[in-house]
């Protein structure tokens, strides 16, 4: 049976557009966009990976964020578990720091993007709420 994998996902939104990174080439989904965030350690809470993640991979500190949605998926290799908030109060500039491509986005160009299979729910209910 494979490890569940918890992540934590801030889906970053600022004047109608999200903020995104690419994955790097080399790793799991690589070359993908995704909304930042990162796997949840074993002494912390969602809510605390996500602080840290976002502080660490785009230079942000949350204030304060709103779940959005849960998603379970299976990749083949590995199943994740994301536990995705809507970001819209932090202070900072969001900005990739670990050399990947970053852009803001609006719903419609999410759309266009390619992203892990994981992502597109997060997508559809952004569309459904009329982000």
């Amino acid at each position: 049976m494979k490890k569940v994998v918890q992540v934590a996902v801030g889906v970053i939104y600022q004047n109608g557009v999200f903020f995104l990174t690419k994955r790097a080439e080399n790793v799991h989904q690589g070359n993908k966009w995704e909304f930042p965030g990162g796997k949840v350690e074993e002494d912390e809470t969602v809510a605390q990976a996500l602080a840290r993640e976002l502080k660490e991979e785009v230079a942000i500190e949350v204030l304060a964020c709103q779940p959005l949605m849960t998603i379970e998926h299976d990749y083949g290799d590995k199943k994740v578990c994301l536990e995705v908030f809507v970001v819209d109060n932090y202070i900072g500039e969001a900005s990739a720091q670990e050399g990947q491509q970053q852009g803001w986005f609006d719903l419609a160009e999410l759309a266009k993007l390619d992203f892990p299979a994981a992502n597109v729910a997060i997508i559809k209910k952004l569309k459904e709420l009329r982000y």
